[in-house]
């Protein structure tokens, strides 16, 4: 396992209060908020440490109610709803500094057997074939970028990630509402599910919202641009293994009225969809007071 691997797995596990409470520290991505994906992660965490571990998460629902602030710890609050003979309900509070941030309903469900389809998995080039995305930020000019971006982001991270299309997040470029990226663990994450399920959660908030800004050519971190996750939404469709690469497969059918919609699809190499996701936003552009 990577160091970056391992910290991160470390900041996903939690500190155990009590048996519903937890407390998490935030990663420092040179951002001032907290990155929603690890909101996602350690609530996924927190609920998954009430639950049987027969009953793996199967979706999760989420609310961003207020910026998060990444030098503070969270605390996380986990209600039991329901435990029933096939299926467990959680609910799960943010907070820092007493103010709710965040809440998440998760539901957690025993394997047992069914119908089962797919949709087939869209092409895509091999991803070794591929850049990883800190080969492409550290190719970003280093005078029109964030210093403190720059490293966190060229630096080792915790997931590889090889976008199929190279995309600048300072100056964008007028294309479709669509994204492809392969992406694993940077290292041997071990065969708990709970972790791998974890990572996924944070992974699935990568290069998601921003799809919404491609076909009106923004970059969302651009001068003035405002990107934050309203809602986010997952469901688990079979077993994730992290170890390998998945292709995170986005698109943006809509945006309007300041918010922009994306959804996406994990797929393994196999061509087995793992999961899938839904996500709305707020996207502004302030116009420069003059």
């Amino acid at each position: 396992m990577s160091q970056a691997l391992n910290a991160l797995t470390e900041l996903l596990s939690l500190k155990k209060i009590d048996p519903l409470r937890f407390i998490g520290e935030c990663e420092n991505l040179g951002l001032r908020q907290v990155f929603g994906g690890q909101v996602i992660a350690q609530a996924i965490s927190a609920a998954q440490q009430t639950t049987l571990s027969d009953r793996p998460i199967h979706s999760c629902h989420s609310y961003f109610l207020r910026p998060g602030d990444s030098s503070v710890p969270i605390h996380y609050e986990v209600e039991i709803l329901r435990d029933g003979r096939s299926l467990s309900a959680r609910r799960v509070m943010a907070l820092q500094n007493e103010q709710l941030i965040f809440t998440m309903t998760a539901s957690f469900h025993a394997d047992e057997p069914g119908f089962s389809h797919q949709t087939e998995m869209p092409s895509a080039p091999a991803p070794l074939s591929l850049a990883t995305e800190q080969e492409l930020v550290r190719q970003l000019s280093p005078s029109a970028i964030n210093k403190r971006f720059v490293k966190a982001f060229s630096a080792e991270r915790a997931l590889e990630i090889r976008p199929v299309h190279p995309y600048n997040p300072l100056k964008g470029h007028i294309c479709e509402g669509q994204r492809q990226l392969w992406l694993k663990a940077n290292g041997h994450l071990g065969e708990h599910s709970f972790n791998h399920n974890a990572l996924l959660g944070y992974a699935a908030d990568l290069n998601f919202l921003p799809v919404a800004l491609q076909p009106h050519g923004k970059g969302f971190l651009e001068e003035g641009m405002q990107v934050a996750t309203v809602d986010h939404s997952m469901w688990f469709h079979r077993p994730v293994n992290m170890n390998d690469w998945l292709l995170y497969d986005i698109e943006s059918p809509s945006a309007q009225n300041s918010r922009g919609f994306v959804r996406g699809a994990f797929y393994d190499r196999q061509g087995t969809l793992i999961a899938s996701t839904a996500q709305e936003g707020v996207i502004r552009q302030r116009v420069a007071q003059s």
